[in-house]
């Protein structure tokens, strides 16, 4: 399989995964202001999931922009990755019919772990297909930001259940370590690509 293949179909779940998330969003039958008011949690977790899936996009591309090889072991990583992916409408909306429910909130954060762990999965077998001085490599091989939030999320998702709240506002804190591509390994990129 091309590379080139590999993208597109990862892009297009990334695509139905983000529009999934939107179709919770109803719009009420009231036309004042004030009936917007019920939704705005909804409209909130909405928007942290966007971001989240947004981020991954981002990340997910620049991997993929930075891989040579491809072969039948990354092809399956790559969609385990997007399995656990696929599931963020489900959890998104789990919390929103819930009101942040503890349950809801640790399982949502769960949801995002696997994600993240699934996706540095990946990175460490594309790791293995490339010479030791490949950006891939040289870049991403300490896996800091994916070090840093499994710790995160593994302190976040008991604290849910005494304060879904704090937990969202970690997970908050997560997006934001990640919400920044990988400097250096974008700048290869551009270098390589001029």
């Amino acid at each position: 399989m091309k590379k080139d293949r590999l993208e597109s179909f990862s892009d297009g779940l990334f695509s139905v995964v983000i529009t999934i998330m939107v179709l919770e969003l109803n719009a009420p039958i009231q036309t004042a202001l004030e009936s917007l008011k019920p939704l705005m949690p909804i409209f909130l977790s909405y928007l942290l999931s966007f971001i989240y899936g947004t981020i991954f996009w981002i990340n997910h591309h620049h991997l993929l922009a930075a891989t040579r090889v491809i072969n039948s072991t990354v092809i399956w990583a790559n969609m385990n990755f997007l399995f656990w992916l696929s599931l963020m409408p489900f959890f998104t909306s789990w919390v929103d019919e819930n009101h942040a429910a503890a349950m809801p909130v640790a399982a949502y954060g769960v949801s995002l772990l696997t994600i993240v762990v699934s996706y540095r999965i990946l990175e460490l077998i594309l790791f293995k297909l490339h010479d030791a001085n490949a950006p891939i490599v040289k870049i991403l091989k300490p896996g800091k930001r994916e070090k840093v939030s499994i710790i995160l999320f593994l302190i976040a998702i008991p604290i849910a259940f005494a304060n879904s709240y704090a937990a969202l506002i970690i997970y908050i804190i997560i997006a934001c370590i990640w919400f920044m591509p990988q400097k250096a390994l974008e700048k290869a990129l551009m270098n390589r690509d001029s």
